[in-house]
């Protein structure tokens, strides 16, 4: 599994649904879920963007899938990152001055 972070900006029709049913977020995030990422922390953000979330998945191809799913409803405009834990990246650099002929 993979670790991702999305940030998402709401439309100006995502914005009234939200106002409207504010709920909706929450069936939002079972979606997600049903398309194989598990949503680990959300937040809403005041500033660029609306949302960041912290999603677990099994792939790039995953997180894809729920990218262009949600965009494509016109409520939101997704951008995704993969992710590394500080424990994975150290693990990396490590094994990486093993390969390093200075």
């Amino acid at each position: 599994m993979g670790y991702f972070v999305m940030l998402t900006k709401l439309t100006t029709e995502g914005r009234k649904t939200m106002m409207q049913n504010p709920g909706r977020i929450w069936e939002v995030n079972k979606e997600v879920e049903q398309m194989g990422a598990k949503i680990l922390t959300q937040y809403a953000l005041l500033g660029d963007y609306d949302f960041i979330t912290i999603l677990d998945a099994p792939s790039n191809e995953v997180i894809a899938r729920v990218a262009s799913n949600l965009g494509s409803r016109g409520t939101l405009q997704p951008t995704s990152f993969a992710a590394l834990t500080i424990e994975s990246l150290i693990k990396e650099l490590n094994t990486a001055k093993a390969f390093r002929k200075d």
